[in-house]
């Protein structure tokens, strides 16, 4: 059943790697069970019904695209878009209304999937950028490592980016951990990142930094109730025509903007990875990929939770071996187990998950090989583009430099026949962005 479904030895797997796979995107997206929450109580939201509403939306979305689209990206509520959510958002139409804004941008998100317009707009970009995207973004979820780990840190008074505390018991055993995983990826270890996770995590025990685990309750514990949130929705359409009128159109914009380009940036960046794209450069089944991703953003917010989109972590378990739904199915499995198992989900500390976003960058390096930087047209492009994630924090952002660099670029070369009319499309919408954002 699981062959006729996935097409397993079609793509050179088999159910050990697919399941060792989806446990590593799982443990690697996890803190988003803690995280999201947390960030969306700061509106009002019950708090115990947000971490139900998330658990619930990841898990049935990264289902949906395993089963229907057929590939290892798992899906949960996006960091970056709970804060615009949370604080810029939700501020001005109220929580509800927020809801109802993220259910806006996901039945539009739907109409564009269903007229191939978003499928359309993946297939414009250019092959140079579609590797600059995957370096970037493994550029983008190193940085997001080294900040977790603690090994960099943020300075207001130098308003930069510095070396953090390396003496701090957690950040040690970050460190521990990114070295004892490094050691295992080079010995060619099978399942080299969960057990670098599960290592660290039982070496933080040992050494106390990781709280022991005390009884039964540390194990499973019933989950809270979902009604403080479910459906909430529908009051807030009223609270967002009231109180935003029209306004609530950039809203939707901001939402969908984000969304559609991070979504766009993680297909391309982990399918190229993973060998996926076609000749051209193109995702095969994008149309059901980015189906499964709108989807699964109505369903968040009919459940009570900000944007759900593809998450860059699912480079965690392509690189363990993942090649089709059936890791995302086991990573959507997993969240909804966690709705039971929320306290062993806790123990595991970012210390332990921090390195494994580092080497994954790591493996993300490849492709940048593959760009011609001798041409500069090809180069400087591509350049902003791998620049520009880490350095804005936003992997939207690469690529809305990348296309407008790339398509100023030819059109101020007198080679703008080379330029698809998706790309000028693009280039003037982002300049609209710009200008409006």
């Amino acid at each position: 059943m699981l062959e006729r479904l996935f097409k397993l030895k079609e793509n050179n797997t088999d159910v050990k790697t697919e399941i060792l796979a989806g446990i590593t995107t799982f443990m690697t997206m996890a803190y988003i069970i803690i995280v999201n929450p947390e960030i969306l109580s700061v509106t009002g939201m019950d708090r115990g019904a947000v971490l139900v509403a998330t658990v619930l939306s990841a898990g049935l979305a990264s289902i949906l695209m395993g089963l229907y689209a057929n590939y290892p990206f798992a899906l949960a509520s996006g960091m970056g878009l709970n804060a615009y959510f949370a604080y810029t958002v939700a501020p001005k139409v109220g929580w509800p209304g927020a809801l109802a804004v993220v259910m806006t941008s996901g039945i539009l998100f739907f109409v564009l999937t269903v007229t191939n317009v978003r499928e359309a707009i993946v297939n414009a970009i250019p092959q140079s950028l579609k590797m600059a995207v995957t370096t970037g973004i493994g550029l983008f979820i190193a940085l997001l490592g080294f900040q977790n780990a603690g090994i960099i840190a943020y300075d207001p008074g130098a308003n930069a980016f510095v070396l953090g505390k390396l003496s701090e018991p957690s950040t040690l055993l970050a460190l521990f951990g990114l070295v004892f995983t490094s050691v295992l990826v080079v010995r060619k270890v099978k399942g080299a990142l969960l057990w670098g996770i599960l290592g660290t995590t039982a070496v933080g025990m040992l050494t106390r930094i990781v709280p022991l685990p005390t009884g039964l309750s540390s194990f499973v514990a019933a989950p809270p109730s979902l009604a403080p949130t479910a459906g909430k929705f529908v009051q807030g359409f009223k609270d967002m025509f009231a109180v935003a009128g029209f306004g609530f159109i950039p809203m939707v914009f901001s939402f969908g903007f984000v969304d559609l380009f991070d979504s766009i940036g993680t297909f391309v960046g982990v399918a190229s990875k993973a060998n996926m794209l076609d000749e051209n450069g193109n995702l095969p089944r994008a149309d059901k990929a980015l189906m499964a991703d709108a989807v699964g953003t109505m369903a968040g917010a009919a459940l009570g939770t900000s944007t759900v989109t593809t998450f860059v972590e699912s480079a965690a378990g392509v690189a363990e071996g993942g090649r089709t739904g059936l890791t995302a199915v086991v990573t959507g499995l997993l969240f909804i187990a966690s709705l039971f198992l929320a306290p062993l989900a806790f123990m595991i500390p970012g210390a332990a998950t921090a390195p494994i976003l580092i080497i994954v960058g790591v493996f993300m390096m490849e492709p940048v090989t593959k760009i011609n930087f001798g041409d500069y047209l090809e180069a400087i492009p591509a350049f902003l583009t791998i620049a520009m994630m880490p350095f804005s924090f936003s992997i939207a952002d690469g690529i809305v430099w990348g296309i407008l660099a790339y398509t100023g670029l030819r059109l101020l070369s007198g080679r703008h026949k080379e330029v698809s009319g998706m790309m000028y499309i693009l280039s003037a919408l982002f300049i609209v962005w710009l200008i409006w954002g």
